[in-house]
């Protein structure tokens, strides 16, 4: 042994950081859809650092953690509907600051999708407010070729019309629409508190319409309609069981707005946000968990929060369809300070499969193994 003014000389240790978690692309976990409301009332329930971490495992045992979907959202067509959801201002039957207007001319939606797709986003989604299709027949021309031609550009499409009939939803799928969008808001029990002019089973109808037609499934809830925990837990369990979970399950917290029945109700606390993505993450494996409306009132560490417990989406850009959304230069600022980076066009694998995308034979690779590749 060598010694140096008295000191044993020894080489300084080195270490290395390597992340168990799996990228790209991701292991599939089995999908339950037997789910009991106490399963899940159990998840809900547990001491929430530990129902954080253990949606975070979840989540990177089946997802990429660093990537998340950037999804801009237009009204198309707004106000003037005929049905009574309690928390919108385009329901005709309230006075509100939303004024109704005509569906909109191609042109401009499509070069609204140019300037999302310019700023990140990967994903369009176009909003009318209607309650159906019926006697529509020219406007549902006009918006099948918006989805043409936005689909054209590589970008996946996403559309919320109301109720659609299965040959709608078969046009739709034929002109390249990725996803389609129909929240079941809320359990139901609860629902109708909430919506009189719509039956939850219609909801249902629509969701599997779409999902016969080979499109995927987007819908999720609103949290702070006045529901308790136990319909938060009812909304994930009946999501769940469905016969396939759907492709993405949004989470919004409402904004109240002026004018409608809702308006004096309180923001949703940012825990019970939390709980809920972190039980849908646990329950809902494989699925996109999307912090939809209100994301812009939380703090950018709330919003960590979301992301550590599974979120992984957002809508961004200018405005989402009544509400304020936040711009693009902060989300890709704030995404940069994480170490968060968007994905792709149809890089989640049941959207890929969906659109027939040849994936062929991958194997997952370690966050270290991709840090190697790219050092």
């Amino acid at each position: 042994m060598n010694f140096s003014a008295g000191f044993l000389r020894l080489s300084a240790p080195r270490f290395s950081r390597s992340l168990a978690t799996v990228t790209h692309p991701p292991q599939s976990a089995p999908q339950r859809h037997d789910w009991t409301r106490q399963e899940i009332q159990k998840i809900y329930e547990s001491p929430l650092l530990d129902l954080v971490f253990r949606a975070s495992t979840i989540h990177r045992q089946n997802h990429d953690p660093s990537k998340i979907q950037l999804c801009t959202l237009m009204n198309i067509k707004t106000g003037g509907c005929s049905e009574d959801c309690s928390y919108c201002s385009q329901s005709s039957r309230y006075s509100t600051p939303t004024k109704a207007s005509r569906l909109l001319d191609i042109e401009p939606v499509i070069e609204a999708a140019r300037k999302a797709k310019e700023n990140g986003s990967t994903r369009f989604c176009m909003g009318a407010a209607w309650r159906d299709l019926a006697g529509r027949k020219r406007g549902f021309e006009r918006i099948l070729q918006m989805v043409r031609e936005v689909r054209g550009m590589g970008m996946e499409v996403c559309t919320t019309l109301g109720m659609l009939s299965p040959e709608q939803a078969k046009q739709l799928k034929e002109a390249g629409l990725t996803a389609y969008n129909h929240n079941l808001d809320t359990s139901r029990e609860f629902y109708p508190q909430v919506i009189t002019t719509r039956s939850y089973d219609e909801r249902l109808g629509t969701i599997s319409a779409v999902r016969d037609a080979g499109i995927s499934v987007c819908s999720g809830g609103i949290l702070g309609l006045g529901e308790s925990d136990a319909d938060r837990i009812g909304l994930i369990q009946e999501v769940a069981n469905m016969p396939e979970h759907p492709e993405s399950f949004p989470v919004n917290a409402l904004v109240p707005i002026p004018g409608t029945p809702l308006e004096g109700n309180e923001r949703v606390a940012h825990h019970t946000l939390l709980r809920t993505i972190a039980t849908a993450r646990v329950v809902l494996p494989g699925t996109i968990i999307r912090l939809a409306a209100g994301r812009n009132t939380l703090s950018e560490s709330e919003q960590a929060m979301c992301f550590m417990a599974g979120a992984n989406a957002v809508f961004t850009g200018e405005q989402m369809l009544t509400t304020p959304c936040s711009p693009w230069d902060e989300d890709k600022a704030m995404m940069g300070r994480w170490g968060l980076e968007g994905m792709q066009s149809f890089e989640q694998t049941s959207v890929a499969r969906k659109e027939g995308a040849a994936l062929g034979p991958q194997t997952p690779r370690t966050v270290s193994e991709s840090q190697a590749e790219s050092s």
